[in-house]
């Protein structure tokens, strides 16, 4: 996947989906649930049990062009790891040397930042987007905020993130934003959650409700 790749899918989606959980086959069920219902982009957590596996499998399933990513990667082993299992793009909580390996490997990162000092040194080494984390500790404000001395950067929201707050973000300036617990619930942990699908429909339809910002 190239950088304008990720950057289109999230554009179009305006949400990116992030599995976390301690059942590796429930885990995997919850990323091809939400790819089979139309939210695509989506982030998979090393934090997750047998995250590699999982990763391996719904890559396995899903074919080389899905935007299927890992998340939480720390170190430069996190990221060659999760590119031996497909992931097609890196996330990272902070500015690590995971930005600078993803780059290497030519896979498109969202580097985690939330000063302006962060922001422009993930930039600096390349990241493909902004990833505001946690976007909790300043929320739309922040973001509003941040977008006056960065108004070409593409941020994507993580961290706390529920509809109400995904509204704000998105009308704030927000290219996309990350979504884990209020989306996922309890699916990738026991399975069988049978609200899954509504909270699926509930977020693709507010994603569509605020324009994307053009820069």
């Amino acid at each position: 996947m190239q950088a304008d790749d990720l950057l289109h899918a999230l554009h179009t989606r305006r949400i990116l989906a992030i599995v976390r959980g301690d059942d590796p086959a429930a885990a995997l069920d919850t990323v091809l649930a939400l790819f089979a219902s139309g939210i695509d982009v989506v982030e998979v957590s090393l934090t997750t049990t047998d995250a590699l596996a999982v990763l391996e499998r719904a890559r396995a399933v899903l074919g080389p062009s899905a935007a299927l990513g890992a998340g939480t990667l720390v170190t430069a082993a996190d990221v060659r790891a999760a590119a031996r299992a497909g992931a097609a793009f890196a996330v990272t909580p902070g500015v690590t040397r995971a930005v600078a390996e993803a780059r290497a490997l030519g896979m498109p990162v969202l580097a985690g930042a939330v000063t302006p000092t962060e922001v422009a040194l993930a930039l600096t080494e390349g990241a493909t987007a902004v990833k505001l984390f946690p976007a909790s500790l300043g929320g739309p404000g922040l973001l509003r905020a941040l977008r006056d001395p960065f108004p070409t950067t593409p941020f994507v929201p993580v961290g706390g993130i529920d509809a109400e707050s995904a509204r704000a973000f998105l009308a704030a300036g927000a290219l996309a934003v990350g979504v884990g617990g209020p989306l996922i619930g309890t699916a990738a942990h026991t399975g069988g959650d049978t609200r899954l699908p509504a909270r699926i429909a509930a977020f693709r339809a507010l994603a569509q409700e605020t324009p994307c910002p053009t820069s």
